[in-house]
């Protein structure tokens, strides 16, 4: 992972852990902090310069200075690029209900093709075993045995252990 001071970070976890982060800046750094936010986090950039104008209006400025140097211009001071936003949400949303259209259309379709269910859940099963055996008898061999590891987290793994 690289933080946004451009140095590597990596955390490791050995047990079950709550991580907590904070992306800091300082009067120091906050020329590179806001170019970059600016850019790859546009909303969030527009909450910030309100907060920085009520909080620290002198970093406020220095930000509306770095706009103008650079003709940037602001993710709410630009009406194309927020008419792309709403088209693009808009279309994430049509494309989640007709999902759920479908699906509910196809449960529904079980359902008239069979009342008691039973019989598409057999079909169901059926090719699902099948789809599975190919795999595994592919990995078989005479000499491996075949041994449940539990893994402590409710899920038994088969894993090929060898005589020798």
């Amino acid at each position: 992972m690289l933080n946004n001071m451009h140095r590597w970070h990596a955390v490791l976890n050995v047990t079950h852990t709550v991580g907590i982060t904070q992306n800091y800046c300082s009067r120091r750094n906050f020329d590179a902090v806001w170019l970059q936010t600016r850019s790859g986090r546009k909303k969030m950039a527009c909450t910030w310069l309100r907060r920085l104008q009520d909080q620290y209006p002198d970093l406020a400025r220095r930000a509306r200075e770095l706009n103008r140097r650079d003709s940037f211009v602001m993710w709410e001071d630009d009406p194309n690029e927020q008419r792309r936003w709403m088209r693009k949400k808009a279309e994430k949303e049509r494309k989640k209900r007709e999902k759920e259209l479908k699906k509910q259309h196809r449960s529904k379709k079980d359902d008239d093709s069979d009342s008691s269910g039973s019989d598409s859940e057999s079909k169901r099963l059926a090719k699902k075993e099948k789809w599975g055996e190919h795999r595994t008898s592919e990995r078989k061999t005479d000499n491996d045995v075949y041994m449940k590891v539990d893994c402590g987290n409710d899920a038994n793994v088969s894993r090929v252990v060898s005589p020798h």
